[in-house]
């Protein structure tokens, strides 16, 4: 008998082609074939249902619309299932797990994303251990009942990490994704070893929220050395930006230049969210550590903590479509902690 029930959504990516004969490139299947053709389903104690996008995507291609479209098919099908895996390309997939940590507000239940290296009919593939564990996840559950990870997450090779403190970190390797500043909320060996006080802990009695516009009139940019002011002047003119999420060196250091704290001064001024984050992959931004830091934070710029890039663009898009022309809430949304995207001291 199976126990419970979880939709399978497949948006696109590696794990769902197969290799053209005549070509040798990689091209979409049908998925729902491709399941019939696992053996490994049939010992799963989870009853499973396929939601599979019309045209499947290239994860290049994700957009704050098909972020959308995934918070309506959750929504829609919330009460019938105990979790959801989603399917995913893995170029953009820290994305769209940051993207729905914003977009499905009091979520109580796994939502939980995955894809692989390899084809999932492909000898050696890492989709099937992928698939498999990702859908006993989303049904598991504690001694009470309760989902054990009510959250969006990523599940790959072993680790299922927090999605919006994702970083894809290897192109072709199978450990393809980490969180780097923020531990694991289980490791999947020969048992799950659920690390239960990093799980967020949703009020189970209210109901779901759901946020279907995003803001993409943002920019995401890295300083280097020997950075441009034209350049840097016409990015931060344009009049329909919104936001930037800018990346420093260090712990949040920027170049001495009196004409780039001049830039972020009037961005800020009009309006433009301005958020320092670290190139480095740990550690966090401490804007007060060194005199460098300290002049972006007269600029009007905002310390992004130990946020990813990926956490802090989408946070930056959800906001601005939530709060338009308020940029103190966003401001003081941007140093608050909505679904475990940074460490508040």
């Amino acid at each position: 008998m199976k126990t419970s029930r979880v939709l399978i959504i497949y948006t696109g990516g590696t794990i769902g082609m197969g290799r053209n004969p005549l070509t040798g490139t990689l091209e979409p299947l049908d998925f729902n074939y491709l399941l019939a053709n696992l053996p490994e389903m049939q010992y799963l104690e989870t009853s499973t249902d396929v939601y599979q996008f019309e045209a499947p995507i290239d994860s290049s291609d994700m957009n704050p619309t098909i972020w959308a479209e995934l918070v309506r098919i959750i929504a829609n099908n919330y009460d019938k299932y105990e979790g959801f895996v989603i399917l995913h390309g893995t170029d953009t997939m820290a994305y769209t797990a940051s993207a729905l940590s914003f977009m499905l507000g009091n979520l109580t239940k796994p939502v939980i994303l995955t894809g692989s290296q390899l084809p999932i009919g492909q000898l050696r593939t890492d989709g099937k251990e992928n698939l498999v564990t990702s859908i006993e996840l989303a049904a598991a559950h504690d001694e009470n009942g309760f989902p054990m990870v009510p959250e969006v997450c990523i599940y790959f090779s072993g680790k299922l990490i927090r999605g919006n403190r994702s970083t894809k970190q290897h192109a072709d390797g199978f450990n393809a994704f980490d969180s780097f500043n923020y531990p694991h909320l289980c490791d999947a060996g020969v048992n799950f070893n659920f690390n239960r006080h990093v799980i967020l802990k949703p009020d189970f009695s209210k109901p779901l929220q759901t946020f279907y516009e995003m803001d993409a009139n943002i920019v995401v940019f890295s300083l280097f050395p020997g950075i441009q002011e034209n350049i840097v002047r016409h990015m931060l003119d344009a009049p329909e930006l919104k936001g930037i999420v800018m990346r420093t060196f260090g712990s949040g250091n920027a170049m001495q230049k009196g004409w780039l704290l001049r830039a972020l001064q009037s961005a800020s001024e009009r309006g433009v969210t301005i958020v320092n984050i670290s190139q480095c992959v740990a550690g966090t931004v401490e804007m007060s550590r060194y005199d460098t830091g300290y002049q972006l934070q007269q600029a009007g710029v905002i310390s992004g903590r130990d946020s990813t890039v990926e956490a802090a663009a989408t946070k930056l898009m959800h906001l601005h479509a939530r709060f338009p022309n308020d940029n103190a809430t966003i401001t003081h949304y941007m140093q608050t902690s909505m679904a475990g995207e940074i460490s508040i001291d």
